[in-house]
């Protein structure tokens, strides 16, 4: 990812403005949020909203009470308060779109338990959160190590410093419940800090680390959406997708969450539509559903006797033999329905060249060199005939 001042490079950090993320546009980040009131003033008399949205590494937001009335804007790297020293975090969001975003993920800005914005970060501040961030991915690998050496049935996904320094957040998946207490008395050991465990979901960990999903755009955890609702298998089955796992999964392991997102209209189109294992009853015998094309409003029907021969008919006329089945009336046959639903398809280009053929550069090509030596071979015999007549006579 990258803003329009940036681009990335090798080890993921953005190039170009040189802020590793931390410029004022906010654009190298996830879940970024567009402030579309920032060129509108307040009316007189009205304060502005006391409360901003802090971004921590990845997609953790967290909303904080500024208290000093600090002059905040998005891109603004702050110190904040913690259970225990401070962090370090960028501001993503200030003014009255704090308080919907608030009232979107339910949190009473009146509570005295929100914590408060300490100071705008000095450079010292960002020195050691710069230098605690580049310690992230050794202490990583070190920690596998260690887990590893206990067998330990769990994966460090990813690992999170505090702004001072003085603690790290691990962040792991596991199936079972995992015993991991001797796994932070030799983490500290080894670290000298202290360590706290966070287990997450496998879509929590998709969503932390991103990637490219199968359709060649990032992952929409990472990017833009904000909360998980259960996929079941059921939602393939009305879009009419294979019940392939390896094509219904994402790099979380589970169900794609893509395949709510059109959900809803499959489910309006199918209200008034016939079911799959819907059997009509004709004259000439018991008939199938093979296919359906669900916006097309279509059906693809064969006999019981005849399963290779298929006839399309329309949602409308299979309601229609449905209700007449349902008197215990037989229709005579289905091609009497299909032969009205047979359209010509109407010829909007012909081929009058023959250069739009797919196969026109397979055909072998005429030797045409050989044919003109053969002329020539053949002019030169007719010149030596009459020469030799001529002096003959």
């Amino acid at each position: 990812m990258g803003c329009s001042s940036c681009s990335t490079g090798k080890d993921g950090q953005p190039k170009g403005c040189k802020n590793n993320g931390t410029c004022g546009t906010d654009g190298c980040n996830k879940l970024t949020v567009f402030d579309w009131l920032s060129n509108m003033s307040l009316p007189n008399g009205e304060r502005p909203f006391e409360y901003v949205e802090v971004r921590f590494k990845n997609s953790r937001k967290e909303f904080f009470r500024n208290t000093e009335n600090l002059s905040l804007s998005i891109g603004d790297v702050v110190a904040t308060q913690a259970q225990s020293g401070h962090d370090v975090g960028m501001v993503t969001l200030t003014g009255e779109l704090v308080r919907v975003q608030m009232k979107r993920k339910k949190i009473d800005p009146s509570k005295e338990e929100i914590p408060k914005v300490y100071r705008k970060a000095t450079q010292k501040d960002i020195d050691i959160w710069q230098k605690c961030r580049n310690r992230e991915e050794e202490i990583k690998k070190r920690s596998r190590e260690i887990a590893i050496i206990l067998k330990l049935q769990m994966k460090i996904s990813d690992v999170e410093f505090q702004g001072d320094g003085s603690k790290a957040t691990f962040y792991y998946t596991a199936e079972d419940r995992v015993d991991f207490r001797q796994l932070i008395k030799d983490m500290a050991k080894a670290f000298g800090i202290r360590i706290e465990m966070r287990q997450i979901g496998y879509r929590q960990e998709a969503q932390r680390l991103g990637g490219i999903g199968s359709c060649g755009r990032e992952l929409c955890c990472s990017t833009w959406l904000t909360d998980f609702r259960s996929v079941s298998t059921s939602a393939a089955r009305y879009q009419q997708l294979s019940l392939n796992p390896q094509k219904l999964a994402g790099q979380c392991g589970k169900l794609k969450c893509c395949l709510n997102y059109e959900l809803d209209v499959y489910l309006d189109a199918l209200k008034d539509f016939p079911p799959q294992d819907t059997k009509l009853f004709t004259e000439k015998g018991l008939a199938f559903c093979q296919k359906t094309d669900i916006f097309k409003e279509l059906l693809w029907f064969s006999y019981k006797d005849e399963p290779a021969n298929w006839h399309v008919l329309s949602k409308d006329q299979v309601n229609e033999i449905i209700e007449k089945n349902k008197k215990k009336e037989k229709v005579p046959s289905l091609e009497i329905y299909a032969a009205d639903n047979i359209v010509e398809d109407k010829v909007v280009f012909e081929n009058v060249v023959g250069q739009d053929s797919l196969t026109r550069f397979d055909r072998p090509k005429k030797n045409s060199k050989g044919n003109r030596n053969r002329n020539r071979k053949k002019n030169t015999n007719k010149n030596r005939k009459r020469n030799r007549s001529k002096k003959n006579a």
